[in-house]
Parts: structure tokens; C-alpha cells; sequence
């Protein structure tokens, strides 16, 4: 049994795990209804990438070039229990006042933000990237096995300097780079970096086509992302058919969008029981990026995979009591696992250490308020309060949001299928998929705070569960069970991955 430290964090080992028996939680239920769930694993959907799980951070914290290198050793731990070979997307709201410093004596370019009060990164904030913070990164992504979407500031730079920046970017990177991201949420640009009066998906472009063109002069092989939305469906369009007028448009590695469950954390409806109710902006997102992502493949003859870059659960440094509990593990496991069999490339989930998700925000977490009104203490939370792993003392600790990450990662690699689930009146999803190894694993997470679920599945055999003592929890469980067994029930608030008998 491994614990986590000071958030008491339970990763169980199979050796050593001795968790409660489901099926015999059962006897003791009174609930009759039985849920239905029927499988079509002759029906293959689509193929879940090995790199799936991926994190986010803001680009302002390279200006720590310790954080990403090969000496952070806590961290480096960290994202290789998150996953063997992951994404790590650099970006976020300061990648578009960080300007690119190859050398001590490089002035600094004037950077004109217009301060609306709204809590964006003003230009007080701008900063440099150094070839240091670069050379340490390629470090750290050779030791955890991990590759990285590099974002480049397209609000306050020039392509000239742009181009600078991708040439070093890429040669030291080398094959640990994915691709460019230019920009970060453009179609919120009209909101403090231009004219709202005027700012569009076309304008955008012709900024973009400009930087990435500059970019392919320096760096023949560049590949990028795009455009990196806060979910705006509008700007599909108008990006794709851009780029299917131009006789040698850019490589585009992907299509990609951010997605927030919602916000602020003064918000009051930001509950738990929010964050762990189906939302219909998850599929409306998906079916635009999906049908985008199709026409561009069509048009340029290759499949052009679609990304969710950027999210949590609720926006602006998340929520106190309800981004760092176990709520947030149940919805990590079910967006992750939703989002896999929609033809998602992957998920990054944003987090990073509160200073510098702090200065995205304008130098200040939201969350803070709340904590302090109610008389408490927020150095005792993780800072940002959805961050995945969190940075405290010296330690790194999975936080709950990034147990939900580990439970979908057993997916890595499979393939997925349909099914037919009933739930009943229960808060419930399933997923299934064949393992590379052919054998089926299907996830059930009972998302209900009080009823459990009823299940009839012979020929499965429980593997790893995901639980805690209530959902507000801070002490959650990943762990394999001590015996062979199959089950009948899945308790409230629980998550389990069941196994096919192999013939």
C-alpha cells in the first residue's frame, strides 16, 4: 500500500490491496431494480491512443526552469504513475504575453495589453522564455516518457520572433514535439488583446497563417494545432475552409478545443452535483470538432484527429470542496472515457502550481475567497484547486481529479465498442473496449451519491475500483481486489473495470 502523502492518497498495490467485497454489499442492498447492459464488441469503434492522458500547464512556468527538468524527480514520479507516455501541452492564458529570449542581451518587444479588469494577464506580467527552460524541458520529457504540444504566443508576438522561438522549440525537442499551438483561446482575443468590434475567425487566420508560415521557413516539418477555441463551434468553419482554399496550407496535426464544466468558483451553482450530471456541451462539442475534423480530412486526404487541449471542472483555478475531492475522480474517469469513444485523440487536463496559474487569472486564484470567508486556511488545499498534481513543500501529490485519469488510463491502447446501458433512475455510465491483448474490459461508474447499481455481467471479473468514503472526500482509493470475483452491485459513488473471463 503506497500512501500519498500529506493528502493521504491511496494507490493500492494487487499484492497488498484488501478492498470490501461489491458483491457482498449487495445482500445487504434493498434496491430491485437491475440495470441492463448488452455489448456489441463485433461492432469496433474507435481505437483509444496509448498517449491519451495528458496534462496542461501554463507556458509562464518555464520562467521556473528547475520545474520541467530532469531534477525534478517528484514530478518526473508523478506523471509516469499518470501514464508511461503521455501528452504535456504548454500554453494557457500567459502563452500570449511570454516572449522568446535566446540570449541575456535580447531586449524585450513592447507588449500592449488592454486591461479590462476582467482578470486576464496584463502587460506587467510579460516575460521571457529562455533557451535554458528549453533545454531542461527536453530533459524532463526524455525522462518521463511523455511528449509535448508546445504553444507559441500569437497575441503579443511577431512571426519573425515566433519563427526564432519554434526553430530552438524544435531542434531541441526533436521527436518529443508533437506540434505548434498558436494562440491560446483566440475567439476570447476580442475580450482584452483586440478590438472587439472587429476581431473574427478570418482575422484570426490571416495572424496565424502569417506566424505558422513564418514558422514552416525555419522549420520545413513544422506541424500544428488548431485553434485551440474556448469552444466556440463558429470558428470551425470559418477555419477550415481557410485552409482547404490554400494550394499548401500548413500541416495541421490537430484539431482542438478547451472545455470548462463552468465557473467562476463564486458561482453557486458550481456543486458537485453539477459537475457529476450529464452535460449536453460535451456531445454538441464533439459532434462540431468531429464533423470539422472530417471535412478537413476529406479535403486534404489524411485523417486530422481532434484534441480537448485544455479543461477541469470549473474554470478560473477551480472550485474549493468540489475540484479537489473525490467528485472530481468520478468525473475525470467518465469525461476521459466519454470523450475516448467519441474519437478523441486525448485530454489534457490544466493544472500546474498556483503562482502561475494565479498570474493566467490576473495574479490571483478565485478559490482563495472562498476558503478564507469560510475561516479557513488555503495553503491546506492544492494550488490551483483542480490541478491534477499538486505542488506542496517539497512534494508532488496526485491530487483526486488525477485518480480519475489513472482509472480511464487502463483503456490505453484498446479499441472501443457500443453497448446498450440502462441505468434505471441511478447516476451511471459504462464504456467498453477490447485490451490489445483481446480480452474486454468493460467500466461502470456509479456516479449516484446514495443508490447503488445493480448489475448482471457473468464472465467479468472485477478489477480496479475507485473509491472513497463520501463524494466531498479527500482520501481516495485506486485498488485491485484481493480475490478473483464477480459482482452484482456497484456501491454509490464508485467506479469499477470489469474483465472478460479469458477462454
Amino acid at each position: 500500500m503506497k500512501s500519498m502523502d500529506r493528502r493521504r492518497f491511496l494507490l493500492a498495490s494487487a499484492a497488498t490491496a484488501a478492498l470490501p467485497s461489491l458483491h457482498a454489499f449487495a445482500q445487504a442492498t434493498t434496491t430491485t431494480t437491475t440495470a441492463t447492459l448488452k455489448l456489441h464488441p463485433g461492432e469496433p469503434g474507435p481505437r483509444i491512443p496509448d498517449n491519451f492522458i495528458g496534462l496542461s500547464y501554463e507556458t509562464n512556468q518555464l520562467t521556473e526552469p528547475s520545474f520541467f527538468s530532469p531534477e525534478n524527480t517528484g514530478l518526473i514520479e508523478q506523471f509516469r504513475a499518470l501514464s508511461p507516455n503521455g501528452v504535456l501541452r504548454i500554453g494557457g492564458n500567459t502563452s500570449d504575453i511570454g516572449y522568446w529570449k535566446p540570449t541575456p542581451s535580447t531586449p524585450p518587444p513592447a507588449i500592449h495589453v488592454r486591461d479590462t479588469g476582467g482578470g486576464e494577464p496584463t502587460s506587467a506580467l510579460a516575460y521571457p522564455i529562455t533557451p535554458e527552460a528549453i533545454q531542461n524541458l527536453r530533459a524532463f520529457l526524455d525522462r518521463t516518457g511523455w511528449t509535448c504540444l508546445y504553444g507559441i504566443n500569437l497575441g503579443t508576438n511577431t512571426p519573425a520572433r515566433a519563427a526564432d522561438e519554434a526553430a530552438f522549440v524544435a531542434q531541441t525537442l526533436g521527436t518529443k514535439l508533437e506540434y505548434f499551438q498558436l494562440g491560446n483561446e483566440p475567439d476570447l482575443f476580442k475580450s482584452h488583446l483586440r478590438d472587439p468590434k472587429t476581431w473574427s475567425a478570418d482575422l484570426y487566420m490571416d495572424e496565424w497563417l502569417a506566424e505558422a508560415n513564418a514558422i514552416r521557413a525555419r522549420v520545413p516539418g513544422a506541424r500544428f494545432g488548431l485553434p485551440d477555441t474556448a469552444g466556440n463551434p463558429d470558428w470551425y468553419a470559418a477555419v477550415v475552409t481557410r485552409l482547404l482554399a490554400l494550394a499548401n496550407p500548413p500541416d495541421v496535426a490537430a484539431l482542438s478545443h478547451h472545455y470548462y464544466i463552468g465557473g467562476p468558483p463564486s458561482n453557486p451553482q458550481m456543486t458537485i452535483d453539477y459537475i457529476l450530471t450529464a452535460n449536453p456541451r460535451v456531445g454538441q462539442l464533439a459532434h462540431d470538432i468531429r464533423a470539422a475534423a472530417a471535412r478537413l480530412s476529406a479535403g486534404e486526404h489524411k485523417t486530422v484527429p481532434y484534441r480537448m487541449t485544455e479543461g477541469n471542472t470549473c474554470y478560473r483555478g477551480g472550485k474549493p470542496g468540489v475540484s479537489d475531492v473525490f467528485a472530481a475522480s468520478l468525473w475525470s474517469a467518465d469525461y476521459f472515457l466519454d470523450l475516448a469513444t467519441r474519437g478523441y485523440a486525448g485530454i489534457n487536463l490544466h493544472g500546474g502550481d498556483g503562482k502561475y496559474v494565479g498570474n493566467s487569472l490576473g495574479g490571483h486564484l478565485p478559490g482563495d475567497d472562498l476558503v478564507l470567508a469560510a475561516h479557513g486556511d488555503p495553503s491546506k488545499h492544492p494550488h490551483p484547486y483542480y490541478t491534477p498534481i499538486a505542488h506542496i513543500g517539497d512534494n508532488y501529490i496526485l491530487e483526486p481529479v488525477a485518480y480519475g485519469m489513472l482509472f480511464a488510463g487502463h483503456f490505453a491502447g484498446a479499441t472501443t465498442f457500443p453497448i446498450d446501458f440502462n441505468p434505471g433512475p441511478v447516476n451511471a455510465t459504462a464504456y467498453a473496449a477490447t485490451l490489445p491483448t483481446g480480452q474486454r474490459v468493460v467500466a461502470i461508474i456509479n456516479k449516484d451519491a446514495h443508490q447503488p447499481l445493480n448489475i448482471d455481467l457473468p464472465n467479468y471479473r472485477q478489477g480496479p475500483t475507485l473509491t472513497a468514503s463520501a463524494l466531498d472526500s479527500t482520501h481516495v482509493q485506486l485498488s485491485e481486489p484481493s480475490a478473483n470475483r464477480e459482482i452484482s452491485t456497484v456501491p454509490p459513488a464508485t467506479a469499477v473495470l470489469l474483465y472478460a473471463a479469458r477462454p
